[in-house]
């Protein structure tokens, strides 16, 4: 058995603003947009009484919340202050699973301080947090990623939900099937003509009737239920891509402009490969255009791309497959994948009462 923790962090980039700007608290905010365009990275919780949350078009949040303030984005903000909340992290145990700057997951089944509860942790840590940057995190404990990383959504903002093992199966029972992670709309909807409403009717069914109805996933969705989560929190987790985009105030016309731009965002990921030290074989470029259709194109290459050049290069070939006659663009991307990485290590755990 062991003692997992998941620390999300409360509306981590508007906090963030509201905290270095005394001016924004109180006030709804969204970080990233416009009010013209854009889309929202994070909005506050004044914000999202009004409905507007992450992703939501910046000219809806806008006609949603009239008062709405829209902040530019300080990502080198928000990455300092998330290696802080990490080294927090570090004090009590090194397995430490970032997930985005703002949650990660903690093993905690043996730590670094021997604190035998992993409840009292969860309290010191959002202590330690709240003292040493002034912004609130919210935590879920329990024995293992699945249940933690939903009990941490349960009493934000600043909250503690903790789900020990004699209720784990009752909290399952519980759950909304739209709160279990990794069901989406279209599967609820499905689950829901099956009369699958939450977890109890769920763990009704058996493991081949899942996987007849929903394929692979049905085998998920079977441990789950079943409260079988043997996933250990990876300190070494590494990620799968790595690049940058950009949303631009004017629609590009010019293909002059559009392949400036692109230069520009290749720069950056170069950037950030150099930063992360990864390499890969895989460039993808994003496109969306005016009327907000999306299209990507890829390219994988036999040898790694490690050099500004040939990643430029790549960009640019891929760019010439799209017709860009009469198109005008909103957001270009450039992401590299498929990383060129050697063997993660793993470290045993020991078992501790809960």
């Amino acid at each position: 058995m062991r003692k997992i923790i998941h620390i999300d962090m409360d509306a981590f980039y508007a906090a963030v603003e509201q905290r270095d700007n005394p001016g924004l608290r109180g006030k709804p905010i969204a970080v990233g947009g416009s009010e013209r365009r854009g889309v929202v990275a994070t909005a506050s919780y004044e914000a999202r009484k009004y409905g507007v949350h992450s992703a939501m078009p910046s000219l809806t949040a806008k006609r949603k919340c009239p008062a709405l303030i829209f902040v530019p984005s300080r990502s080198h903000v928000y990455r300092t202050v998330s290696k802080q909340i990490r080294d927090i992290f570090f004090d009590y145990t090194d397995l430490v699973e970032p997930l985005s700057l703002d949650e990660a997951f903690l093993d905690v089944t043996v730590n670094k301080k021997g604190i035998p509860s992993a409840t009292l942790l969860a309290k010191e840590l959002k202590r330690r947090i709240k003292a040493e940057t002034q912004l609130t995190a919210s935590a879920g404990v329990s024995i293992n990623k699945f249940i933690a990383k939903i009990a941490s959504d349960f009493q934000k903002p600043d909250g503690l939900t903790v789900v020990p093992p004699e209720r784990a199966v009752k909290f399952i029972e519980g759950l909304p099937i739209e709160k279990f992670y990794g069901v989406g709309k279209v599967t609820a909807k499905k689950m829901h003509k099956l009369s699958i409403y939450d977890g109890a009717d769920l763990r009704c069914w058996s493991k081949e009737k899942l996987v007849q109805y929903f394929g692979k996933s049905g085998n998920y969705y079977f441990d789950i239920a079943q409260v079988l989560d043997e996933r250990p929190v990876n300190p070494t987790r590494i990620r799968k891509s790595l690049g940058a985009e950009r949303t631009f105030r004017s629609d590009l016309v010019s293909n002059q402009d559009i392949y400036s731009s692109l230069k520009e965002i290749t720069e950056e990921v170069m950037r950030r490969m150099r930063k992360a030290n990864v390499t890969g074989k895989t460039v993808t470029v994003k496109i969306k255009f005016a009327d907000f259709r999306q299209i990507t194109r890829s390219i994988t290459v036999d040898n790694i791309v490690n050099s500004f050049d040939k990643l430029w290069e790549l960009a640019q070939k891929l760019l010439l497959k799209v017709n860009l006659e009469k198109h005008q663009i909103r957001l270009l991307g450039v992401t590299l994948s498929n990383f060129d990485i050697g063997e993660v290590s793993t470290v045993e755990q020991l078992e501790m009462q809960f």
